[in-house]
């Protein structure tokens, strides 16, 4: 028997770190969420959630 089927997409871990405080641009010094993503994250697909722990989050590591 084998097994023919697709994987199954898992949802996007959450990047909070739980050091939670914002720096002087406002980006989480934890996981590098604006206060407003930190409270939309919940409410995001899957395919946003991706898109910020690929491009957007990483990208501010080097700003």
């Amino acid at each position: 028997m084998t097994n023919d089927s697709a994987p199954v997409p898992v949802a996007p871990l959450s990047p909070c770190i739980g050091i939670c405080r914002l720096d002087g641009r406002g980006y989480c010094i934890g996981c590098l969420r604006t206060g407003d993503e930190i409270a939309r994250w919940r409410g995001m697909n899957d395919a946003e959630r991706l898109r910020y722990m690929r491009e957007v989050l990483p990208a501010r590591k080097v700003s």
